[in-house]
């Protein structure tokens, strides 16, 4: 039996690490990002000098390795297992051996939400270390005062999920009498009295709000959301053994029956696992992929991705038109795929931490480094549990080089370079700070300063038209700018902005139109020739006879939306008709 035990739990830890490593990195690379683990003593001391502070603790050392999945994804997989075997070793499961899986397949859905936090299982786990070294102690008085005494300290280290000690524990506070009173309840009344008082002590010398010190401070991103899938967790382990316990009692013995345990394990593990992938959010993990492969400018992959499946919200389709762009793909490709207007482009800046990132991605590379700093700065200080970013604040590091305010670069990257994985970087730029000539050659920072604005002005979280125009008349090698704002007036339906300015691109060295600009002035034309405005003359004749095949078909009566999309979805002018002129 020991045999299926083993393979069993070893099961259940490929099962964590193939998730987490292959269908949910990017919920781990979220994690990352939204931390700034220094290797500091005062960051050490600000964390554990709260409740549950070293569970906190544990979990942000071990959340910077989201960087790379796969190492999270591992580390996932011995946390929960380590839980399974705790939970394991706390009474004798017998035939039901599967339920002792329930509490880590319980912390598996709860790590299924990007705002719940690492220090949670932690506290869990904590927890259970505590319970299991406990339990090796013999019976006696000197086991009660040390429980009386470990109360306070594990509510110190793991918050108040050090409640499932006390349960776990008052079997042997209530057995004999106390050596303080001659009732064996008093034992029990004791540690319950002091758990409940602690938080209404702590509230008063904390600045914390005593309802996070009831269900805890550093378990979940939101600070007001209680986390109920790490409650569910941590409680069932008590009310399983209880049931477990009481089943043995009434049937004397829960050994035997082996296929019946081999069985019933395994209708656990299809159960709770149908429920982890029914409740995996998906469609936020493809999110996160496109905001991941933004961050680290993977314009290859991200072409790659949405040519498998087409992005359809602001995120993917914001960084789906930031690598066409990159790639110079923009001004041929970019209605071969879904379209939601100028809000796919450069979206207004919301006050939240996730949205504003891809959008400072396309500022910075357009050379808006001022706008990129903006926006990073705010979804910063937007980040739920009030933590900084590394992320972030290499962003803001960069900007703040490229602008010329060293000083400030200087407080970021110093930060930077207490970190485990982003200490070798600041270290280089450290050394270009003040370094013209370096910085000059350099073939980003070089770059971005040149296609930076020249004169100040005031703007707004939206970028206009205007400010594209300023952009690309600073610097008329600025093609990202140029085609920005071409796709601007495309998205909008200005098609007389747009010929006014699509001479523009002469100066950028275009060897022919591109393909979707040939599309908007045939469209054009098509509008205002009886005015006697001939044809553009940049319009080659395969654009002007699909032209004339696009208009027969949207005056034919058979005409569906369907085939409109089928036939010609990948169109300057399939948009038009869909999206502006309904």
């Amino acid at each position: 039996m020991k045999f299926f035990n083993c393979l069993y739990t070893l099961l259940f830890g490929v099962a964590v690490f193939l998730f987490f490593g292959w269908a949910y990195p990017h919920h781990l690379h979220y994690q990352e990002q939204y931390q700034l683990f220094l290797f500091d003593c005062s960051y050490v001391w600000e964390i554990v000098k709260l409740p549950g502070g070293m569970a906190d603790l544990l979990g942000r050392f071990c959340t910077q390795f989201f960087l790379y999945a796969w190492v999270g994804a591992l580390i996932i997989a011995l946390l929960l297992s380590a839980v399974q075997l705790l939970t394991l070793r706390l009474t004798n499961w017998g035939r039901f051996f599967g339920l002792s899986f329930v509490p880590s397949f319980l912390l598996w859905l709860f790590l299924l939400d990007e705002n719940a936090l690492l220090g949670g299982v932690w506290a869990v786990l904590l927890t259970l270390l505590a319970t299991w070294a406990f339990n090796k102690l013999p019976s006696g008085w000197t086991r009660r005062i040390l429980l009386i005494a470990a109360i306070p300290i594990l509510y110190w280290m793991a918050g108040p999920v050090c409640v499932l000690f006390f349960l776990l524990q008052a079997p042997h506070l209530t057995s004999r009498p106390s050596p303080l009173t001659s009732h064996p309840w008093m034992g029990f009344a004791i540690p319950l009295l002091l758990l409940a008082v602690m938080p209404f002590i702590l509230s008063s010398c904390l600045p914390v709000p005593t309802d996070n010190l009831w269900y805890g401070i550093h378990y979940h991103r939101y600070p007001t959301e209680f986390p109920t899938l790490l409650w569910l967790a941590t409680l069932s382990i008590f009310v399983l053994i209880f049931i477990v316990r009481a089943f043995h009692r009434s049937r004397k013995s829960l050994e035997g029956g082996q296929l019946f345990t081999i069985l019933f394990s395994l209708y656990t593990f299809l159960l709770m696992g149908l429920l982890v992938w029914k409740n995996s959010n998906f469609k936020a993990e493809k999110v996160m992929q496109y905001d991941f492969m933004a961050s680290h400018q993977q314009w290859n992959r991200i072409i790659e991705t949405i040519n498998t499946d087409k992005p359809n919200n602001q995120i993917g389709v914001t960084v789906q038109n930031l690598a066409l762009a990159m790639r110079g793909l923009l001004a041929d490709h970019m209605f071969e795929y879904n379209q939601n207007g100028i809000f796919g482009l450069l979206p207004e800046v919301k006050r939240d931490a996730t949205s504003p990132m891809p959008t400072a991605e396309a500022f910075y590379q357009l050379g808006m480094a001022n706008f990129a700093q903006h926006a990073v700065f705010e979804a910063q200080e937007a980040i739920l549990d009030y933590q900084k970013s590394a992320r972030c604040y290499k962003r803001l590091a960069q900007t703040n080089l490229i602008n010329g305010n060293y000083d400030v670069a200087r407080k970021y990257l110093m930060a930077l370079q207490k970190t485990l994985f982003y200490s070798d970087w600041a270290n280089e730029t450290l050394s270009l700070l003040g370094n013209e000539q370096a910085i000059a050659k350099h073939p980003e920072y070089g770059h971005l300063r040149q296609m930076a604005f020249k004169d100040n002005f005031f703007f707004t979280d939206h970028v206009t038209p205007e400010m594209l125009q300023l952009l690309f008349s600073g610097n008329k090698n600025n093609r990202l700018a140029y085609e920005y704002l071409m796709a601007e007036y495309l998205l909008t339906g200005d098609l007389d902005n747009f010929a006014n300015y699509v001479g523009w691109g002469e100066q950028l060295g275009y060897t022919a139109i591109p393909r979707h600009f040939q599309e908007a002035l045939v469209l054009r034309w098509s509008m205002r020739h009886e005015q006697g405005e001939p044809m553009p003359a940049q319009v080659s004749p395969s654009i002007v006879q699909r032209f004339s095949q696009f208009i027969s078909y949207i005056k034919s009566p058979t005409m569906t939306r369907e085939g409109l999309a089928q036939n010609y979805g990948d169109t300057y002018w399939c948009y038009y008709f869909t999206n502006i002129q309904r």
